[in-house]
């Protein structure tokens, strides 16, 4: 057995990953449906692992107990949240997401969730749809259409999304705030006009607030009541990380209560959302479904990345962008 893993239920993942590199690399496909015993036979030797990009596959820690070898846990997605990083590295075990290889999809994705929602493109695109041009979006909705331009955009998080979203909104001739607990560069910061604040204070002041921070104990459900009750009443919540980041029932009083305007999520506390959820009959709530980090070129660079790293962890060398457990 090689000494890196496509661990999947089945092996289509396999050939992406050598075609992503470039070259027929040694990665061999684990079926991860395979029983503990039999899937801790095939990956005795192995040292690294790969898991598929919808992050719906994991690693056990009875599985990992039995892989002495293993020293290399590799996501393609950016969320590891799904994986005990503690008990893992207790096992010798690290765990690395994709690196930002799909940054600049999800901070496309979040400026179409803008406007999107500032524009009202569901309702125009369901009246087109259903035979009524205009409608009556133009009576109804007209004067409660908002141009990005000149917002206040406050970004929760300057990681590789937040920096790559902070990048495209140069154009937009807007306000760009954020807040982050890690040490941003300051280079990036002053080239770009970034202005750091609070988190307590970008929520008060932000005509937009969206969120781009890791799930962990510190981040679940960082935007409830209290925040919502901050709000500008003309604030839109834009979520492209995690959905229980946002308690989702605190969403749905906003949103109700008029507390802020209106909120695009490509992320929601449930997934798939039950049909009953309320969110969905919002008129000035739009969602989409989890798909703002899958695009060609997103999971291109990932798959790459992810067989770089590996392959560092099989030569013995210590790989890039490890999560740590409160990460």
């Amino acid at each position: 057995m090689t000494s890196i893993v496509s661990f999947a239920p089945d092996d289509s993942n396999l050939e992406p990953l050598i075609n992503a590199f470039g070259e027929n690399v040694g990665i061999t496909w684990v079926d991860s449906n395979l029983d503990i015993d039999s899937a801790a036979e095939a990956l005795k030797d192995t040292k690294a692992i790969i898991l598929p990009p919808r992050g719906k596959v994991g690693v056990s820690l009875a599985l990992a107990a039995k892989c002495p070898n293993l020293r290399l846990i590799q996501t393609i997605s950016a969320g590891t949240d799904y994986l005990d990083k503690t008990a893992l590295g207790e096992l010798g075990i690290k765990v690395s997401n994709n690196g930002g290889g799909n940054a600049i999809s999800v901070a496309e994705h979040t400026i179409a969730l803008i406007v999107g929602v500032y524009r009202k493109m569901n309702l125009q695109y369901l009246d087109v749809q259903n035979g009524r041009w205009q409608g009556d979006v133009r009576q109804k909705w007209g004067f409660q259409t908002h141009e990005l331009t000149g917002k206040t955009v406050g970004i929760i998080g300057l990681g590789h999304i937040g920096k790559e979203l902070a990048k495209r909104l140069q154009g937009w001739d807007c306000e760009i705030i954020y807040s982050d607990v890690v040490s941003e560069e300051p280079e990036m910061v002053k080239k770009l006009g970034l202005k750091k604040v609070s988190t307590e204070e970008l929520i008060k002041i932000s005509d937009i607030v969206t969120l781009h921070v890791p799930l962990n104990s510190q981040t679940r459900g960082m935007i409830s009541d209290n925040e919502f009750e901050d709000m500008k009443s003309t604030a839109i919540l834009i979520n492209a990380c995690r959905g229980a980041v946002v308690d989702e029932s605190a969403l749905i009083r906003a949103i109700e209560s008029n507390k802020i305007m209106a909120a695009g999520v490509d992320v929601l506390e449930k997934e798939p959302t039950p049909e009953n959820n309320p969110l969905i009959e919002y008129e000035n709530v739009l969602i989409t479904p989890h798909v703002a980090g899958f695009t060609q070129e997103s999971i291109t660079r990932s798959q790459a990345f992810a067989v770089v790293n590996s392959l560092k962890v099989a030569n013995g060398e210590e790989p890039d962008s490890v999560v740590l457990p409160d990460d």
